[in-house]
């Protein structure tokens, strides 16, 4: 029998393993990040933060998936991510309303606040994107998660612009124009994951998910 290293078997066995040690260092990291940032968010009054916040919880619940599906056919990563596109697309319809009532209860969020945590949060999801960039190829399980991740630097950076807005203008008006465009971009990743894991779904109609 030939080395291990050598059969596609084992070979994917390590990939699994690889991906497995990775998406369960960045759910712990979302885990912990979805919790100090919704604090921060309500006591700063941020909707920002608490987007992002929800962000982090809709990552952590993705990685959970990702999880589970690992060792699983193409056709149950296929219905994963259709799943995970799901979750983004509530996510970014629960961002909308939360804009909503912020501007009907309008209430200048705490400048420093939002600053502070959306450079700690930034720090997190880089360590998370990096982590997961070597698997974004991997199969669209993994891409999936990549891109979340990404979601998130972009998130962050926005928080930081929204920030930097109120405290320059004493207005709530720079926190809520950032909530919205991560609204937009959970939204449009949704869009994207669903239409991607739908054709893979068609492509493999007969095979069995249960």
């Amino acid at each position: 029998m030939g080395n291990c290293c050598h059969d596609k078997v084992c070979a994917l066995d390590a990939l699994r393993e690889r991906q497995g040690k990775t998406l369960r260092i960045v759910m712990a990291i979302n885990v912990m990040l979805f919790l100090v940032e919704f604090s921060a968010g309500l006591l700063a009054y941020s909707t920002a933060l608490m987007a992002d916040s929800l962000d982090s919880l809709g990552d952590a619940l993705v990685y959970a998936v990702s999880l589970y599906v690992l060792s699983r056919s193409d056709q149950w990563r296929a219905s994963a991510a259709m799943l995970k596109g799901v979750i983004m697309l509530g996510f970014g319809v629960a961002v909308a309303f939360a804009l909503s009532g912020k501007i009907l209860s309008p209430v200048v969020p705490d400048a420093e606040m939002i600053g502070g945590f959306g450079f700690f949060a930034l720090a997190c999801n880089a360590t998370c994107l990096y982590l997961l960039t070597r698997h974004r190829s991997d199969d669209l399980n993994m891409e999936s998660v990549w891109l979340c991740s990404r979601n998130d630097i972009v998130a962050n950076i926005g928080v930081l612009v929204a920030g930097a807005g109120v405290a320059l203008t004493g207005s709530m008006w720079p926190d809520l124009v950032i909530g919205a465009i991560i609204a937009v971009l959970f939204l449009k990743s949704a869009l994207y994951v669903l239409s991607k894991a739908w054709v893979e779904i068609r492509t493999n109609p007969k095979e069995q998910v249960g």
